[in-house]
Parts: structure tokens; C-alpha cells; sequence
């Protein structure tokens, strides 16, 4: 494993729990780390930033996990960690301590956007397969302008020709796209454009930048209140509560494989919705 990977104790796994809490090395007391981001604060050298890469290194584990998570098996995860570290790196470099912010929340949206970055630059999901997303989302357009409300999987599979049976093989395979979708949701039908963006500026405090990410929040949180109900708790659990595919199947009392069809479907219908709003 590379060393970069794991922390000062010699371990890189968190507890489910310390993860979903946003934690980092338990091991470590929070007074010796609040001790060291002020000493990297007050003179931020390469050594400093280092103990903090090693103590969160095990943030960069959980999210590339998590975003390998129904990825093409020649994806190899070494690498995706390998981008969120440069990640990590660029939250630590840019982190104010003094702006009240918890450090975990913040690191683990940069970790993301790196690793999707690297994956989007890519080029990995074919482009028959972003044709038939597309396909999808057009129709998703079409149906809820139409009925005012989010279409069943009947209704979108007749829209589309398929059967109910092919429309979900279809899910299946745009979940190839939906591994990246939701970062890109505060873009869609602009662009560019990504979760990550909605975040604070590091650098400034702009009344206007601040109004548009709320109204970017604003406009994401309608969006996913129209979701079905099922689709709604499956984003909401995957996405706010951090449980896996395999956790919210037990939830729901489905197949894992089925939780990836409804989050496909979920990711689907709120890129639609988004795009609708955008154009209006």
C-alpha cells in the first residue's frame, strides 16, 4: 500500500461509523490536531501539510471507494485514490480553520471532484452509452412536461418503446454515467459546473456568489423533493447519509442490483428536472 495512504498508526480503514461521522484517524486527539492546523496556519510547510495528508488519508480511501462503487472493473481503484489524494492536498492548502467550517465535509467534496475530474478527463463512459442517457433524459423532459409530475418506469418505457423489463436493462447500463451525474446535477443544461462549485469561495466573500449557491441548493433539494418516493430515499441515503448500495437494499427490502437501478433512475430524473429549470 503506499504509505501515502495510511496514517500515522499504520492504519487506513475507519469504522462505518467514524466515516459517516466525517472523522479522520481516531487514534489521534482532536487537541493535537487542531494544534497542528495552527501551526500549518501560521507557517504552512510541505512537513506540516504532510501529518495532515496522513491523518485524513483515510477520507481519500472511503470516497474512492465510494465512487468506485459500479465502475468498469479496468477502473482500478489505486488510481482513483491516487487523484483524491492530490485532492485532499489541494482542501488542506486551501482550508480556513477560522471560517468555522468542518475540515471533513469540506476535504471529502475536493476529494470527490478530483477523482471525478480525472475519470471525466478520461473519457471512460462510451459514447453509445451517453447517447442512450441523453435518450433517457430527453424523454424525462417530454413525460414531466406532459404530466406535470415525475413518469413512472411503464410510462418512460413506453415513451422510449422499451418494455418495462429493457428499460431497467438500460438502467443498468447508464449507471456507467450516473457515477459522476450528481456532481455535475448544479450544471446541467449550463456549461460547467459542479457540486463542488456550490461551495464557499476560498479566497473571498461575495454577497452574489453566496446568493447563487443558495439558489443552487435551492433548486437541487426541489428537485429531489419530486422524486418518487423510493427514488428519494435512495439519494438521500447514498448521497446525505452515506450508506452503500448494499446497506439501503436492507432498507428497502431490495437486491443491491436493484438499489443501482433506482439510483440510476433517480440521478436520471433529477439531470432532466435540473435542465428543465435551466432553460426556463
Amino acid at each position: 500500500m503506499d504509505p501515502a495512504m495510511t496514517t500515522e498508526r499504520g492504519q487506513g480503514e475507519m469504522a462505518p461509523e467514524q466515516v459517516r461521522n466525517g472523522q479522520a484517524d481516531p487514534s489521534v486527539p482532536t487537541a493535537d490536531i487542531d494544534e497542528l492546523w495552527r501551526e500549518y496556519v501560521r507557517s504552512p510547510h510541505r512537513a506540516l501539510r504532510d501529518r495532515l495528508v496522513l491523518h485524513y488519508a483515510p477520507l481519500v480511501k472511503y470516497v474512492a471507494g465510494r465512487v468506485g462503487t459500479g465502475l468498469p472493473t479496468h477502473i482500478d481503484t489505486g488510481d482513483l485514490i491516487g487523484s483524491g489524494v492530490f485532492g485532499l492536498v489541494d482542501a488542506i492548502e486551501k482550508f480556513d480553520p477560522d471560517r468555522g467550517w468542518k475540515f471533513e465535509t469540506y476535504a471529502m467534496q475536493r476529494i470527490r471532484g478530483a477523482i471525478l475530474d480525472d475519470l471525466r478527463s478520461q473519457d471512460w463512459v462510451p459514447r453509445v452509452v451517453r447517447s442512450r442517457a441523453r435518450e433517457v433524459e430527453r424523454a424525462l423532459e417530454r413525460l414531466g412536461a406532459r404530466l406535470h409530475r415525475t413518469p413512472t418506469d411503464v410510462e418512460l418505457a413506453d415513451e422510449l418503446g422499451y418494455t418495462v423489463g429493457e428499460l431497467r436493462d438500460l438502467y443498468g447500463q447508464l449507471r456507467l454515467t450516473s457515477v459522476v451525474a450528481l456532481e455535475e446535477l448544479i450544471g446541467a443544461g449550463r456549461e460547467s459546473g459542479s457540486m463542488v462549485d456550490t461551495l464557499p469561495d476560498d479566497d473571498a466573500i461575495d454577497p452574489v456568489s453566496v446568493l447563487v449557491d443558495r439558489d443552487n441548493r435551492r433548486q437541487l433539494a426541489d428537485a429531489i423533493a419530486q422524486l418518487a418516493e423510493r427514488d428519494r430515499i435512495v439519494v438521500s441515503l447514498y448521497y446525505f447519509e452515506s450508506l452503500t448500495l448494499s446497506e439501503i437494499g436492507k432498507v428497502l427490502g431490495v437486491t443491491e442490483s436493484r438499489v443501482s437501478q433506482l439510483h440510476t433512475r433517480a440521478v436520471l430524473r433529477l439531470r432532466a428536472k435540473l435542465t428543465e429549470q435551466a432553460s426556463v
